[in-house]
């Protein structure tokens, strides 16, 4: 059977394609172009007409970046808090979301508007550093990893999930004698994993870029500095100083510039975040799809 041509879905088809290359190349030519510019050398980015590729190739802008002595174990400050936290809060909002998702829980439209509100009231900076204060966390590692046990807007992302999951799962279990730690642990666990995989990518990437945490709460510790915070100090300090210049026997001068230390510095700290999305893009898909399951 031979498809009649109509002159208004090929026009927009040619608008849905032309609109969808446009905001392709919107979206990537900044990511190529800063890793263009962190591969270039400093002096001569300030020039610009940089755009896909580097014009004098050097890896200067890396090694300098790299060289600074406590970035390392920055980084391992970071890992450690990235992993801790993401496991533990994960975790715990997890199982706050299939209790207040239980119908025989009498409390859950009450608990479930209290965690709602602190998405919305915050008492602001300086009662939440007073608070910290008190409770003995300041200066120490555990400032990044206690406040963030539960997080509001995942536990509903989680909690409405698991909604969408059927009650004879649980009421089958229950029939069988588990209780609800077993049930939560080998049943819900398991078949919340699309969204448990999305709601830890979102965790992820708030622990790894944070800094702002760092600055306030740990500053008088160095041996406590993540990865980020470093990272700003760096810029900052280059921004000051506009120009830095390094000399290696046998090797002409180098140079940086604020803006291909700023390049640099972005693809080091976007690059471990890249290099684990693709992994859990399968999840992270479905896992947005909440509520599709219904009985």
């Amino acid at each position: 059977m031979r498809r009649t041509f109509n002159i208004s879905d090929f026009f927009f088809d040619l608008v849905k394609w032309i609109f969808l290359i446009v905001m392709t190349i919107a979206t990537i030519y900044p990511i190529v172009n800063t890793v263009a510019v962190s591969f270039n050398d400093g002096l001569d980015s300030v020039r610009g007409g940089i755009y896909l590729w580097p014009r004098m190739a050097t890896l200067f802008n890396y090694a300098y970046v790299l060289s600074k002595q406590t970035l390392l174990w920055a980084a391992v400050i970071t890992v450690a808090r990235t992993v801790l936290i993401t496991v533990i809060q994960l975790f715990f909002s997890a199982l706050l979301a299939y209790v207040l998702s239980r119908k025989e829980f009498m409390f859950r439209r009450s608990v479930s508007m209290l965690y709602v509100m602190t998405m919305y009231l915050n008492a602001g900076m300086i009662p939440v550093y007073l608070l910290y204060r008190n409770l003995g966390i300041l200066n120490s590692f555990s400032v990044y990893i206690l406040p963030g046990l539960v997080s509001a807007f995942n536990m509903i992302v989680i909690r409405t999930y698991i909604h969408g999951l059927p009650d004879s799962i649980v009421e089958s279990a229950q029939m069988d004698g588990a209780g609800h730690l077993r049930i939560f642990l080998q049943i819900i666990m398991p078949l919340c994993l699309p969204v448990l995989a999305t709601v830890a990518l979102f965790i992820a990437v708030y622990a790894w870029n944070s800094w702002f945490d760092a600055m306030l709460y740990n500053s008088a510790r160095s041996d406590l500095s993540t990865l980020q915070y470093e990272l700003m100090k760096m810029m900052s300090s280059t921004q000051s100083s506009s120009l830095t210049t390094s000399q290696t026997a046998g090797q002409s001068a180098a140079q940086v510039t604020p803006k291909s230390v700023r390049a640099a510095t972005t693809v080091i700290t976007a690059l471990p975040i890249v290099m684990l999305y693709p992994f859990l893009q399968k999840y992270f898909v479905t896992g947005l799809v909440i509520g599709g399951v219904k009985e």
